[in-house]
């Protein structure tokens, strides 16, 4: 059984009640994305509370009408699949320093310095960040916060979101194996398999890609593609 002392509450409301246990919270949060675990691993108490913090236990005839079981274990690990389970400190400024780096990612993969024309580089980018006092929230996904974050950059960081489209030809003999790096970097326009074995594609990209997809096709191309930037 889990520490009660550092146990956090996950709480279901169903059927306009509440139910509330007391869990390890990245155990719980663990085993609701698929891990394997015993519940005696997880829950710090076999009891289901209505108010954990008042001490009150919900009745057997509501667990009953509510789950149809009185089995508190299957009841707990319900409540851990489809509840809210609270977070702690740590494992706040642990997703906010996961969605920073995903926001990061996405600068780097979506956007340009327009006086290059090429993606800054994630350290640049993370010390705009530092320097702009960008505020990360764990409730919310990095694509739902990278367009605010973007805003609040501009005032350090010469920065712009751009798509670029762009048209190669790749001899038949890489065309087969670099098919994949093509559907890998951007939207495929369009593709057609010429009569000599060649392959002509145009596709859309985020700017900052571009260097990427060059580099790795003219990897197994070995620099015989033909390309041109629209």
């Amino acid at each position: 059984m889990v520490d009660v002392d550092k146990a956090v509450v996950a709480k279901l409301e169903k059927n306009g009640k509440t139910f509330e246990i007391l869990v390890d919270c990245d155990k719980a949060l663990e085993f609701r994305d698929g891990k394997s675990l015993s519940l005696s691993d997880i829950v710090a108490t076999d009891e289901i509370f209505k108010d954990v913090k008042q001490g009150e236990k919900a009745s057997s005839n509501t667990l009953k009408e509510t789950f149809n079981t009185e089995d508190s274990e299957k009841i707990a690990k319900t409540i851990i699949r489809e509840g809210e389970i609270q977070l702690t400190t740590a494992h706040k400024a642990k997703l906010r320093e996961q969605i920073k780096k995903q926001v990061i990612n996405l600068i780097h993969t979506n956007a340009i310095d327009p006086k290059t024309g090429h993606p800054h580089p994630p350290q640049r980018i993370e010390l705009a960040m530092d320097e702009a006092k960008v505020n990360i929230v764990e409730h919310k996904t990095a694509e739902d916060q990278v367009e605010s974050i973007l805003q609040a950059l501009k005032p350090v960081l010469p920065i712009s979101v751009q798509k670029k489209t762009v048209s190669v030809k790749i001899p038949a003999q890489y065309a087969s194996q670099s098919f994949h790096i093509l559907k890998k970097h951007g939207k495929l326009l369009s593709d057609k398999w010429e009569n000599d074995g060649s392959l002509s594609a145009r596709l859309e990209m985020p700017a900052g890609l571009v260097d990427q997809f060059f580099a790795e096709l003219n990897n197994i191309a070995h620099g015989e593609v033909e390309s041109k930037i629209e």
